[in-house]
């Protein structure tokens, strides 16, 4: 049993992409799978599937990178988890993150599921955050 998912799913994110690696695989959720379709929608990886295996489906996110083998740069240059599961961070529509200052992005679980910060501000709803990604 995994303790945190989100956790585990962002720092396998992190080690693959500190070593160039073309994708991550992951036990599959739901909530993880939202989490890499706000991912994918922001630019920050190249596409996910699910790949459905035998005891549990498997997420596969295929992460993206610019230049060649000699200087190569990763699309996530940070990936942070935020709301732990000894300590939840909720914030309300007026204080949304903007990490970077709005150059990246927050995650949040809202009452309307899971949503990038942008979503969440023009929609006026609060939630919890998840993870900021630059």
């Amino acid at each position: 049993m995994i303790p945190y998912p989100i956790g585990d799913m962002l720092t396998r994110i992190r080690n693959a992409n500190s070593r160039f690696h073309p994708s991550v695989s992951m036990p599959h959720s739901k909530m993880k799978e939202a989490v890499a379709r706000i991912l994918e929608a922001e630019g920050y990886i190249e596409g996910y599937e699910v790949v459905a295996l035998d005891p549990q489906p498997e997420l596969k996110i295929q992460l993206k990178y610019q230049g060649d083998r000699s200087d190569t740069v990763c699309a996530i240059s940070s990936i942070q988890l935020v709301s732990k599961p000894s300590r939840r961070v909720y914030v309300g529509k007026d204080s949304i993150p903007r990490p970077l200052g709005g150059m990246g992005i927050s995650i949040i679980s809202t009452s309307q599921g899971i949503i990038s910060g942008k979503d969440a501000q023009l929609r006026g709803i609060g939630g919890e955050v998840l993870c900021e990604v630059w």
